[in-house]
Order: structure tokens, then C-alpha cells, then sequence
């Protein structure tokens, strides 16, 4: 069961970065044309975003599939470097009064990455507590 659930989450994942990858190559730079210079700068922000969230979830999918594989051990994917990582930036949402100017197409693409996010950030966490050795680490590395 949990393999077909983990096949679900990422061949959702996978369908959401290719479109983005899409969107972002072809339509949104016609898009961009149309909008003034603050709204272009609003609409690169949340560009990133949405690039931030899909790349920090295929991440976290592939150290489960590893997992799975056997290819590392549950234990290895509780490191720090190894959970879902960017919540400051990718949990963050623009309110529909913000997001107005923003294109259709890259408002619909970032409620869905936020979605997607947010249920991965949910599954991490009941992986349960990072271990107390990787939480050290963790405040030694981000000086």
C-alpha cells in the first residue's frame, strides 16, 4: 500500500515540475510582457517559489524511494539533509488581494505546489523528530 501511495505522491510531483517547467518555458513569458515592472518582480518572486516547493519535494521523494530501493537505510533518511527542507520560503502564501496581478496560470500552478508541499511536509513530520545528533549538526552548519 504505502508503494502505490508513494508512486501516487510522485507521479504527481513529477507531472506538477514538468508542466511548471512548461508554463515557465513557453506561456509565462508572453504573460510577463503584459505586466508592469512591479508586477513582473512579484511574478519572478513567485516563480521561484514554485520552484523552490517542487524541487524540495522531488528531493524528499527521492530519498524515499532510496528507501524503498534499499539503497539507504530509514535511519540515513532522517538526517537533517535529508528531510524536507525550505519552509520558510515555501510555506509562505500571497493572499488573493496580492496575488492579483500575478497570471492565471502561474497563480494555479503555485496553489497546487503549495498543496503538494504541504501534504509532504505533513508525511515528513510523521517520520517523527529529527534525531538529536542531526539537530546538532544542523545549528553547527548554518553559520
Amino acid at each position: 500500500m504505502a508503494t502505490v501511495f508513494f508512486r501516487g505522491t510522485y507521479d504527481e510531483a513529477f507531472r506538477l515540475l514538468v508542466e511548471a517547467r512548461d508554463y515557465l518555458t513557453y506561456r509565462e513569458p508572453s504573460e510577463r510582457a503584459e505586466l508592469s515592472l512591479d508586477q513582473r518582480l512579484a511574478a519572478n518572486r513567485e516563480a521561484m517559489r514554485l520552484t523552490s516547493r517542487l524541487t524540495q519535494v522531488m528531493a524528499w521523494l527521492l530519498v524515499r524511494r532510496a528507501v524503498q530501493e534499499g539503497e539507504i537505510s530509514f535511519e540515513e533518511a532522517l538526517h537533517t539533509d535529508r528531510r524536507l527542507d525550505g519552509h520558510r520560503v515555501c510555506l509562505m502564501q500571497i493572499g488573493d488581494d496580492d496575488s492579483a496581478p500575478l497570471p492565471r496560470g502561474l497563480k494555479d500552478l503555485l496553489g497546487r505546489s503549495y498543496r503538494l508541499y504541504a501534504r509532504v511536509d505533513r508525511l515528513d513530520k510523521a517520520m517523527g523528530a529529527l534525531p538529536a545528533c542531526a539537530e546538532i549538526g544542523a545549528i553547527h552548519t548554518t553559520h
